[in-house]
């Protein structure tokens, strides 16, 4: 019963990261729409702004997301 609490608390680490990775994702996408958006409209200036922030954080969610396959792969073995 003991390993079970102890394997519930890493797995809630876990969860949690997974729940951030996501939401960068998620911002990712929002700003890469209102990034089309803008471009439609004709805002050059905040189409490029909101591209960028798109970018930064796509990267950062790879990043992040490297970094969580590698160290699942480490805890396996």
């Amino acid at each position: 019963m003991a390993a079970d609490l102890h394997d519930s608390g890493s797995n809630a680490g876990e969860n949690e990261f997974q729940k951030e990775r996501n939401s960068m994702l998620n911002w990712a996408l929002i700003f890469f729409i209102i990034a089309i958006v803008a471009a439609i409209i004709g805002f050059s200036g905040a189409a490029a702004a909101a591209a960028g922030i798109a970018k930064i954080f796509f990267f950062l969610f790879l990043v992040l997301f490297v970094i969580s396959l590698v160290a699942g792969v480490t805890r396996r073995v």
